[in-house]
């Protein structure tokens, strides 16, 4: 669906609450992982990536401990990729740290069907042989198509498959929340 199409049905989270859920999942992925060690976080372009530094940053100021985190491009990974455009943009995947034998938090805004996240595992595994990889997202709204399931959660928001959940970030969108939309 494309968004220029949909009106704003309601704010779900305002920049308040994205903060204490930011804070709440560093602190979860601090408990998981037995501290820092070993650990990296990827963001998955487009808003994967604000997310995992603003993750990052809180790590930094709880431990004193500079997480890596790196830029996962799956364009070109996607099952959907004829359906998305005929000239997808493809960007560039930006780790450059080796990711075998990491733990590998993989960051992403919303989780949907699972797709998105099946391409990113299939992305990673190109790029070396994690530890293990863990997934953390600030909406879980739902409607899996694969047997997929965020160990880090912001927030769960049931949602129709009509409905659009948006989650904004300043660092793109000048203001941070989390957006219901619907078809105008």
């Amino acid at each position: 669906m494309d968004k220029s199409e949909m009106v704003v049905k309601k704010e779900l989270i305002d920049s308040a609450a994205m903060g204490r859920a930011i804070t709440r999942i560093a602190h979860e992925i601090l408990e998981k992982n037995k501290g820092t060690e070993d650990l990296v976080l990827i963001g998955i372009r487009t808003r994967g990536v604000p997310l995992a530094e603003r993750l990052a940053a809180k790590i930094e100021e709880i431990e004193g401990i500079e997480v890596k985190t790196g830029i996962l491009d799956i364009t070109l990974y996607r099952d959907d990729l004829s359906t998305v455009a005929q000239q997808p943009i493809v960007h560039r995947t930006e780790i450059p740290f080796d990711i075998t034998g990491k733990k590998v938090v993989l960051v992403d805004d919303v989780l949907y069907t699972g797709r998105t996240v099946r391409a990113a595992l299939d992305a990673l595994i190109d790029l070396g042989r994690p530890l293990q990889i863990q997934l953390a997202i600030m909406i879980d709204r739902g409607h899996r198509e694969l047997p997929i399931r965020a160990d880090f959660v912001g927030k769960n928001l049931p949602t129709s498959k009509t409905e659009v959940v948006d989650v904004n970030f300043k660092e793109i969108d000048e203001k941070d929340a989390v957006l219901l939309l619907e078809k105008s």
